[in-house]
């Protein structure tokens, strides 16, 4: 029995190896999941450009994501490249009315790996240098009747000349709620680029709807992010060489949507606009229930930088750090061998390529909501 079937077998006897896994969606805006509205046009009650500002009910969604099988704390990444309007947080897509093939998600993102424990995850996303071309993408579309092909990233020019980062997403657990977070960005530019990088974790709203205890978010030092909550307990997120931790409220900014009041001072859109417009938006007390770790990554031409990250239940004076390479690595070999005593078959590297991506494409997909 290889490491992974042994983890399934200790899953089936109580051993909570999937509590935490590739269950956040990379869109939960739009959806009839989060639709109040009496017409039931969920597209245009809850739209791309409400999404970083409107607190959800029922799910949540980001960037090569994870979270616990109750979506109550999540974890994803987010980017900015110094030109865009805002922090890339959640994929991107056209309504049924914008596309000349209805609905669809204008990104480039692949699911690489995957195991039925999630012991090891693993995510690319390509990101443009340039600012991502939003109108562009919704015009391009929009002018096209449905017997014409659809007008997509590639085509807009934004991947010209390399000018474009690759955002490689690992996760690897050491047990079932210690997870080492490996990501490495490729710089396929000609020439130096600099990347904001933020590791955000947040809590989905439950308190605002049925009344339950307030989670916290807090600094629990310079690098360090600690989680309180009374279903999931204590966790701590470890982000070694950040530039600074960010801490807001994932409150809606009624202000921003609708012209009332906000209830908090922080809202959900807090940490991107001090990213993005250098707003006093983020909690100096640093403590809230959504935030990021903020990384600011110069990267030479053709570089790879890699930040690794650790999410715990082991408590900060118990805990050893300085393994998640190795802890990543050995997760790595054990998924090969799993993939490989499943499918013994003899065929062609490319082959065994394609059977591996899709077993991830399946395992990726799954959602909590």
């Amino acid at each position: 029995m290889n490491p992974e079937q042994a983890r399934l077998v200790e899953t089936r006897n109580g051993k909570p190896w999937k509590q935490w896994g590739s269950y956040l969606s990379e869109r939960q805006w739009g959806t009839v999941r989060e639709d109040y509205s009496s017409s039931g046009n969920a597209w245009d009650y809850f739209s791309h450009d409400q999404s970083r500002s409107r607190a959800y009910r029922w799910g949540e969604d980001g960037i090569a994501g994870i979270s616990d099988d109750r979506q109550l704390l999540c974890f994803a990444i987010a980017l900015w490249n110094g030109a865009d309007p805002i922090i890339k947080e959640r994929l991107f897509g056209l309504t049924g009315r914008e596309g000349n093939h209805a609905e669809d998600v204008k990104e480039c993102y692949f699911y690489l790996d995957n195991t039925p424990t999630h012991s090891y995850m693993k995510y690319l996303y390509k990101y443009p240098q340039a600012a991502f071309p939003y109108e562009q993408l919704i015009n391009g579309n929009k002018n096209r009747d449905r017997n014409e092909r659809e007008f997509e990233l590639l085509d807009t020019g934004v991947f010209d000349s390399d000018r474009y980062f690759d955002v490689m997403v690992e996760y690897a657990k050491n047990s079932p709620q210690d997870i080492t977070i490996q990501i490495s960005i490729t710089n396929h530019a000609p020439d130096a680029q600099t990347i904001h990088l933020l590791p955000s974790l947040w809590f989905r709203n439950t308190w605002a709807w049925d009344n339950s205890q307030k989670p916290a978010l807090k600094a629990h030092s310079f690098d360090m992010i600690e989680v309180s909550h009374e279903q999931l307990g204590q966790m701590w997120l470890h982000c070694p060489e950040s530039k600074e931790l960010l801490f807001t409220e994932n409150e809606t900014n009624y202000q921003r949507l609708f012209g009332t009041g906000n209830s908090s001072q922080y809202v959900k859109d807090g940490i991107n606009d001090y990213i993005v417009n250098g707003e006093a938006s983020v909690n100096p007390q640093q403590q809230g229930t959504k935030a990021a770790a903020h990384y600011e990554l110069a990267i030479a031409a053709r570089e790879t930088k890699v930040v690794r990250l650790r999410l715990s239940d082991i408590a900060p004076d118990v805990i050893v750090l300085g393994s998640e390479a190795e802890i990543v690595a050995t997760r790595l070999l054990e998924a090969n061998e799993f993939y490989q005593q499943i499918s013994p078959f003899a065929m062609s590297d490319d082959m065994r390529n394609v059977q591996r991506q899709a077993f991830a494409g399946m395992l990726w997909s799954k959602q909590y909501y």
